[in-house]
């Protein structure tokens, strides 16, 4: 199983192909970092258990049956013999544009969660964000930066100290990963051609970022991870295996 410098090298990775691409509709970004997550899960398994997920074995997502409505669900765990889900991950990375949608992100997150929790299945969700980030405007003309801080923070601090067996809105486990990039774009960059052309042509590379707020901000054994993706995965296996 990865390590959590190895699991920034799947994050980089997906940031190269993210570059590559020169969009964030391309799936390219997805499959080297859903992949892994689905890798490392996998092997945490064994036998028994299938990972579904785009970039890992079949090369394909998997639907779970919801509350409400059926969900294509990033990386599905199901039993191997019958495909009955045994639980869900949703991976977010966010890479640009992050202030206007914090909160439909948030939302959302909360939202498909009920979704799949209410139909008795386990729900972890893994956001990972960029500690800055490029904002642009219609254009494509570079206009900010934006940065991940304690602020932002302020929220899943929030549903940290939830009661996930209380609350179906509140995923198993969520995972919160802030990265910072090197080497940093200019502050002058003008526009997202330019901001793709700079990486393309300095190797970027990413580090867990040294601005986030520490550990102690967080409950020992609540409901939210920061920076810490082997006990994430741990989290999920002990889930599964209890089921």
């Amino acid at each position: 199983m990865r390590s959590d410098s190895q699991f920034l090298d799947a994050i980089q990775t997906s940031f190269k192909a993210f570059i590559s691409s020169g969009t964030s509709r391309s799936n390219a970004k997805l499959k080297p970092l859903h992949g892994a997550i689905a890798a490392d899960i996998a092997q945490r398994l064994g036998e028994g258990y299938r990972v579904w997920a785009l970039g890992h074995d079949a090369d394909k997502e998997k639907k779970i049956e919801g509350r409400y409505i059926d969900k294509r669900v990033d990386i599905t765990i199901t039993d191997a013999a019958t495909q009955r889900p045994r639980a869900g991950i949703a991976v977010k990375f966010v890479m640009q544009n992050y202030a206007q949608n914090a909160n439909n992100y948030f939302e959302n997150m909360l939202g498909e969660t009920a979704n799949i929790r209410a139909a008795s299945c386990p729900y972890f969700q893994v956001f990972i964000i960029l500690d800055r980030l490029p904002y642009y405007k219609r254009s494509d003309s570079l206009t900010k930066w934006e940065t991940f801080t304690a602020h932002n923070m302020q929220k899943y601090l929030a549903l940290a100290a939830d009661n996930a067996d209380r609350y179906m809105h509140t995923p198993n486990k969520t995972l919160i990963y802030v990265a910072h990039l090197t080497p940093e774009a200019p502050d002058d960059t003008p526009t997202k051609a330019a901001y793709m052309d700079f990486y393309r042509s300095h190797l970027p590379q990413l580090q867990v970022t040294a601005a986030t707020p520490p550990h102690a901000d967080l409950p020992t054994d609540g409901t939210v991870i920061l920076n810490d993706y082997e006990t994430f995965i741990d989290k999920v296996y002990y889930t599964v295996k209890a089921r």
